[in-house]
């Protein structure tokens, strides 16, 4: 009896092997930074690395009426934020999203974002070839002076 499983066990490892691997990415160290009663913006951070070239192209989440990736950049002397239409997302390297950078925008909270308490995202991650795949995630909310090991140079609006 086993010696009829062998051939459909290969025949199983073959079809597997035909079929085109799905892009990865991998998510690290993503947590929200915790509110004020009555803030009504916050920011999401987190490190991504994809096994291909790829681009976060949007997040949602529950928690915001309004979720954007956000770049911030010196410019000479002016610091200059605002939204992306996407963030390129380099086969095998890692791209830190941190308030001093790319980061995601939580506007027009549902809620105060406490200590201790989740922040559920869905990442919405597209490769060259256009395919996407939404990948969710649970960020933990840290302190309000949590800077995630990154240091925090400025003040995001109300956050």
């Amino acid at each position: 009896m086993r010696s009829l499983f062998k051939p459909a066990l290969a025949v199983l490892a073959l079809c597997a092997a035909a079929l085109p691997a799905l892009a990865q990415t991998r998510v690290d160290n993503a947590w929200a930074r915790a509110t004020v009663a009555n803030q009504q913006s916050s920011g999401a951070f987190m490190t991504l690395t994809a096994d291909t070239d790829s681009k976060l192209v949007e997040v949602r989440s529950s928690v915001a009426k309004t979720v954007q990736i956000h770049q911030m950049k010196m410019t000479g002397d002016v610091m200059t934020m605002g939204p992306v239409d996407a963030l390129a997302l380099p086969a095998g390297k890692a791209v830190v999203l941190d308030a001093n950078g790319y980061h995601v925008m939580l506007m027009g909270l549902n809620q105060q974002l406490k200590e201790g308490e989740q922040v559920p995202l869905t990442l919405v991650i597209e490769d060259a070839k256009g395919t996407s795949q939404s990948i969710e995630v649970q960020a933990p909310v840290r302190a309000l002076n949590d800077a995630g090991g990154h240091a925090m140079h400025h003040d995001h609006g109300n956050m």
